[in-house]
């Protein structure tokens, strides 16, 4: 009788640091693969790299639209400016303009 419960007091302590390893494991695993772990922080800090170049570059390209548009203000309006869009827009060319034809991308 009292090796039956020396081996149910063992095992039990056994089975019990088996589940403390167990559950250990478990959220070490999830503090590098898991949504909030290391690996996801790493993705997240490339997202956020390539998101800000891109912010410069739209940046950039509404601050070029902005001069674009002020240039055709009513206040001030560039006739280079004005001349370029009214072609644009009606599909006008001037008999003494030289057109050069570019293939599509």
């Amino acid at each position: 009788m009292v090796s039956r419960s020396r081996l149910k007091s063992f095992l039990t302590g056994i089975a019990l640091y088996a589940m403390a390893a167990a559950m250990v494991g478990y959220f070490g695993v999830n503090a590098y693969t898991g949504k909030y772990g290391l690996n996801a922080r790493q993705e997240l800090d490339q997202e956020i790299i390539s998101l800000t170049s891109e912010l410069e570059r739209l940046k950039q390209e509404r601050a070029k639209g902005e001069q674009q548009v002020s240039l055709l203000r009513s206040e001030r309006v560039d006739p280079d400016m004005l001349d370029e869009r009214v072609r644009y827009q009606l599909d006008y060319v001037n008999p003494a303009d030289l057109v050069r034809v570019l293939p599509p991308r």
